[in-house]
């Protein structure tokens, strides 16, 4: 096969013809050779993210047949993409070679952890993932991964156990731009001084405590916890993240609305962090008039979320949690470090 020109958002490995970027694309070139500003990654471990193992396995009966839903997804596409969900997740591996032109800063040995989705980087799995039993979202491996001229990767911290350094960097996105629009209310504060109230909705999860932490130390007024079950907000609560806790199903517009106003709402900042679908009609009614909706759940559907703005005539600003801001890796490892309680729940997660 003829060696397109090389292109740094990796056009060049799309099959799909006409060609797409490679995120929306059926199938990418996976083999081993380099084009110059590329990076080949030993992969080590895989994250899926949480709304499409939970697909997998809501799906396939066991983790032997979610095991196999895995392979034959990587086999056929040339990265992972849950075709039901549209999502993937992250890796971390060791950097085994490094194009001539590649502008990633990366060098032969580095451990690092990739800042770009498994929808769009192409990946090869050499070992049937035999290490791995399909009951949870980390995944032993080994294979290769192709990096992009434009990909992001951050090396992995040396006092931070692989597992956990994955599972905090896999989420890093939600602190970083939580922070963001906390800041930005404060700045649209002027002179009255008030601080906005935020509500994380899944603050008991991986983004969701993040985001807890993020929004207090940039300045919150106060944070409220959504959680669905008690167990859960006792865990919440232990930690301290939340100033309230409160139980709603956030599938119940009226329910969440009312158990954040409760709680000391509506909320100026509104932090969608939970993978079910029909979130986003409550996140609407919980947020005040002027107020932010961020949505980072790969399950929202974001008409659903701006024709039922639009349909109760509510003046919220929506946005879609993308996943990088610059900076957003080292500033979520610097939350964990700094907020036992994060650490704690990560932790907890983590526990087989």
């Amino acid at each position: 096969m003829d060696r397109p020109e090389s292109d740094p958002t990796g056009l060049h490995r799309v099959l799909d013809r006409p060609a797409v970027l490679p995120q929306a694309a059926e199938r990418l070139d996976t083999r081993r050779e380099l084009w110059p500003d590329e990076v080949r990654v030993r992969v080590e471990r895989l994250n899926l993210d949480a709304a499409s193992f939970r697909q997998l396995e809501r799906t396939h009966a066991d983790g032997d047949a979610v095991r196999a839903a895995v392979l034959d997804i990587v086999r056929t596409r040339g990265k992972m993409q849950n075709p039901e969900t549209g999502s993937g997740g992250m890796l971390v591996g060791t950097v085994e070679e490094v194009g001539p032109d590649s502008p990633l800063g990366l060098a032969v040995g580095d451990r690092v952890a990739t800042l770009v989705s498994l929808t769009l980087t192409p990946l090869v799995i050499e070992d049937d993932l035999a290490a791995w039993d399909g009951l949870g979202e980390q995944v032993p491996c080994d294979g290769y991964a192709v990096l992009f001229g434009r990909s992001i990767a951050a090396v992995l911290p040396d006092d931070l156990p692989t597992a956990l350094s994955l599972s905090v960097m896999d989420v890093c996105g939600a602190p970083a731009l939580t922070a963001r629009v906390v800041g930005e209310h404060l700045d649209c504060a002027g002179g009255d001084g008030r601080a906005p109230v935020v509500a994380v909705v899944g603050g008991a999860g991986k983004s969701g405590s993040l985001s807890l932490a993020a929004a207090r130390d940039a300045g919150a007024g106060r944070t409220i916890g959504v959680v669905p079950h008690q167990a859960e907000a006792d865990l919440l609560t232990a930690t301290g993240l939340a100033d309230e806790v409160c139980l709603a199903d956030a599938r119940d517009p009226v329910g969440l609305r009312d158990a954040v106003a409760k709680a000391g709402g509506p909320a100026d900042v509104t932090v969608v962090c939970v993978d079910v679908p029909g979130c986003e009609g409550g996140a609407v009614l919980a947020t005040a008039e002027g107020g932010t909706v961020v949505f980072f759940s790969m399950a929202t559907s974001f008409s659903a979320a701006a024709l039922g703005a639009e349909g109760l005539a509510a003046d919220v600003r929506m946005l879609v949690g993308n996943g990088y801001v610059p900076g957003h890796a080292a500033y979520a490892v610097g939350l964990l470090r700094s907020h036992a309680g994060v650490r704690e729940l990560f932790e907890r997660r983590l526990e087989p």
